[in-house]
């Protein structure tokens, strides 16, 4: 059976000389589009191709900038070209198809200069998820202010989960107290993603916060609290903060939790003082 390794990112792939990937003797295919050369003038046309871009028409219209996005690694200038030009088509007119895709190559290269064009879209129905997408992936405290700004301002319930989740996926630790407002809200998903976010950011702040959370949360809400309690412990203690984790560790082995939650907070507990 023949074998080929298409390696990721490298624009080569890997077959051996008798068709045995294992081989000694490797021969190296190339992949033309990985190795296409910067094609500045099918960049431009892709450009104008994006102005009217929607859902159906040909990707091929676009795939210079996906391309070049690529080829212009280590290429400072070129990539904030492309930066400035993609943040710009978030703020015009275009499809949300358009935009998508602007996000999703924002998200590769972005910078702290892309952050106000996709701020305006996190309270967007449509182009939230996408506008977190890249923010999370730029990260640095301008992104995360501006998820942390955006959350009062949005609109449903759904906008402001997936918020409050890209701002515990980022561990912003500036977002505790806002979160554990949240967590006290009537609204049970809030409540429940706000909890989530908590465990996650992993905190000795957020940390006290959930130990007043698990004590006093609606009992539907407990499960979750605990949950959260243990995530938080356990990023804590990977972080060096062993203290800290011992004590959550320990607000979860009285009889008032399950089992399961007992069992997991004493594992946990001895591992961290092992590590103390």
């Amino acid at each position: 059976m023949t074998t080929q390794l298409n390696t990721i990112g490298v624009g080569a792939a890997i077959v051996g000389a008798d068709g045995d990937a294992n081989s000694a003797n490797f021969k190296y295919k190339p992949n033309p589009r990985v190795d296409r050369v910067f094609d500045k003038a099918a960049v431009e046309k892709s450009f104008e191709a994006l102005k009217t871009f929607d859902w159906g028409s040909n990707y091929d219209d676009i795939l210079a900038i996906d391309d070049a996005v690529t080829a212009t690694h280590g290429d400072a200038a070129a990539r904030k070209n492309l930066e400035t030009r993609l943040a710009a088509v978030l703020k015009t007119n275009s499809s949300r198809a358009a935009k998508d895709f602007a996000c999703r190559m924002i998200g590769r290269i972005g910078s702290a200069e892309s952050v106000p064009a996709l701020a305006g879209l996190l309270t967007e129905k449509d182009l939230s998820h996408m506008a977190r997408y890249a923010l999370e992936r730029i990260g640095g405290p301008e992104s995360l202010k501006a998820m942390r700004d955006a959350l009062p301002k949005a609109s449903s319930v759904i906008l402001k989960t997936g918020i409050i989740e890209s701002l515990g996926a980022r561990r912003d630790g500036a977002s505790v107290d806002v979160l554990t407002a949240l967590a006290g809200q009537t609204d049970k998903t809030l409540a429940f993603a706000a909890i989530n976010a908590l465990g996650k950011i992993g905190t000795p702040e957020s940390a006290k916060s959930l130990s007043d959370i698990v004590k006093k949360t609606p009992d539907d809400l407990k499960p979750i609290a605990a949950d959260a309690c243990l995530v938080c412990a356990e990023r804590l203690s990977a972080d060096g903060n062993k203290a800290q984790a011992m004590l959550l560790y320990k607000g979860l082995i009285g009889e008032d939790q399950p089992k399961y939650v007992r069992l997991a907070a004493t594992r946990g507990l001895l591992a961290a003082a092992k590590k103390n």
